[in-house]
């Protein structure tokens, strides 16, 4: 195997390590309620947002190909970003359903990885608002922990909300934004988007909302369409990234899905030419048709990576890469319609 071909698969590797938890995660743990809770954040403190226009941050971050394709959206649009599940080992505090938002290690975790390749696509959209969280421990995911589980997805959410109702208080001035998350961040997101965006008057500054890594029913919203085209606005889009032939039995049928690199909700397949780069471990270097993709109901499938010695290469799940197998078609995409807001729209 060559160097090149090396560097790929330690990249793939990479982003799904997260399967490696899965077996911890499924153990039984204490009682939510006999465990201590970190301190609720204060949004109005910088520290608790993990990134923020006011700071340098990894959600600035661009890979090199892509440094010259700046725009002026940043003075016009704003992208509220939910990251997912970072908490996955054996606390080393007293908090072990939620994590503390103090948590130096923790916070870099979260900075080097999901901030600076998921968050960092959409920084030429909008200026950037990523709050930390108490999220939720992978556990809280899987049985036999699910029921207590339950308890610690609300004091995440509720984390959640404060920072948006803080951000749209302090920092928002009636300006457009992108909502948008990924595995609990986007769980999160979805309850959001129901309480204060669907048939409220929120739901007029909505440029689009990227709800990725988790399923939404067809019927989840009255009033906030799935998008269906690449310029639309006003909608949501979703989808879980899965090997072609692979569907997890726990997956609803009722789910819908988009693909990533066309748009579109229906079995259009989009070839591995229309994937103008994935951002895998190393962040400055595009892997230009990686992947292909095509919606299969509930889920999005891709074939094998398009690289030599593809064919040895065994993987069904692709939630971590959920972005990431995608970064520059979302990144393109996330312009596209706010430009296509700020166009239609006079807030």
């Amino acid at each position: 195997m060559n160097q090149f071909t090396h560097i790929i698969c330690i990249s793939i590797t990479f982003f799904m390590a997260t399967t490696q938890q899965l077996a911890y995660a499924q153990t039984p743990y204490a009682k939510f309620d006999s465990i201590a809770q970190p301190l609720v954040p204060n949004y109005s403190e910088l520290d608790n947002w993990a990134a923020h226009p006011s700071k340098e941050d990894p959600s600035d971050a661009i890979p090199r190909p892509l440094r010259k394709q700046t725009t002026n959206l940043v003075e016009q649009a704003d992208v509220f970003f939910l990251h997912p599940t970072i908490f996955t080992k054996t606390p080393e505090n007293e908090y072990g359903w939620n994590a503390d938002v103090k948590d130096a290690d923790m916070n870099k975790e979260v900075d080097k990885t999901t901030i600076k390749y998921q968050a960092s696509i959409f920084n030429q959209a909008g200026k950037i608002y990523a709050p930390r969280y108490r999220q939720a421990h992978l556990r809280s995911f899987f049985q036999p922990n699910i029921e207590e589980g339950e308890k610690a997805l609300a004091i995440a959410y509720q984390d959640v909300k404060a920072a948006f109702e803080y951000y749209l208080k302090n920092h928002n001035n009636g300006r457009p934004f992108i909502l948008a998350g990924h595995s609990q961040g986007s769980r999160h997101l979805k309850q959001l988007l129901t309480e204060m965006v669907d048939g409220k008057p929120l739901q007029q500054q909505l440029i689009a909302a990227y709800i990725v890594g988790w399923g939404v029913d067809k019927e989840e919203y009255e009033n906030i369409a799935l998008g269906t085209t690449a310029e639309q606005t006003g909608c949501y889009v979703t989808w879980r990234t899965y090997d072609q032939g692979f569907v997890p039995e726990w997956i609803s049928t009722e789910d819908v899905c988009v693909n990533p690199l066309n748009w579109k909700a229906d079995t259009t397949y989009a070839g591995y030419e229309e994937n103008k780069g994935a951002v895998l471990l190393g962040f400055n270097k595009l892997r230009k048709k990686l992947f292909d993709a095509q919606v299969h109901g509930p889920v999005l499938w891709v074939g094998k990576p398009k690289m030599l010695f593809s064919k040895l290469f065994r993987q069904q799940n692709y939630h971590v890469g959920d972005y990431n197998l995608f970064y520059t078609n979302v990144r393109t995409n996330a312009i596209l319609r706010t430009r296509e807001f700020l166009k239609n729209n006079k807030l």
